[in-house]
């Protein structure tokens, strides 16, 4: 039988379990950075919650019928707050999100989806104009669910992270 789920902003008694989900989740992907390469981005990862203070950002989970937490990202709905490097912080009339993961015992069950389009959704309710996102070669399979979703390549987002190339997305909603 399916299992439903919902999305809903985080609380902040599960911020510490979805930065260990995040932290997981990143540290597994074949040829990103690990975290004694990148100890300031971990610590991000693993203290998730603090997005929660930030303006115009939302901390969203993706939660079972019976409250587990399957994966979590972070929607801006102000690029200035974004984070990101490159160019993306000066984009108009836009969205973003960042740091989507999904528990890996529930990957393939269209979580990450359903997180991806509920930031689009809230762009939309916004009336904002474009979605923006940042992937690396090592998450090779969520570039295949965002292209579906519309997401184009867009190279003028592209920055380095340290050694790594980091490589943005763009969604025209209107």
């Amino acid at each position: 039988m399916p299992q439903s789920y919902s999305i809903r902003p985080a609380q902040p008694s599960e911020f510490e379990a979805l930065g260990k989900l995040m932290v997981l989740v990143y540290s597994q992907l074949e040829g990103f950075p690990k975290p004694d390469e990148q100890p300031a981005y971990y610590n991000m990862l693993t203290n998730i919650g603090d997005f929660a203070t930030k303006p115009q950002t939302e901390l969203l989970v993706a939660v079972s019928e019976d409250n587990q937490l399957l994966g979590g990202v972070v929607y801006f709905s102000d690029m200035q707050y974004y984070g990101s490097g490159g160019t993306a912080t000066k984009e108009q009339n836009a969205a973003a999100f960042r740091l989507l993961a999904v528990d890996p015992n529930t990957r393939g069950m269209g979580i990450g989806k359903l997180l991806t389009i509920e930031c689009i959704n809230k762009a939309k309710a916004q009336q904002l104009s474009q979605v923006i996102i940042h992937s690396t070669k090592a998450m090779q399979t969520a570039w295949k669910m965002y292209e579906n979703l519309g997401f184009k390549r867009s190279e003028d987002l592209d920055f380095m992270q340290g050694e790594l190339p980091v490589f943005g997305f763009r969604l025209i909603i209107r």
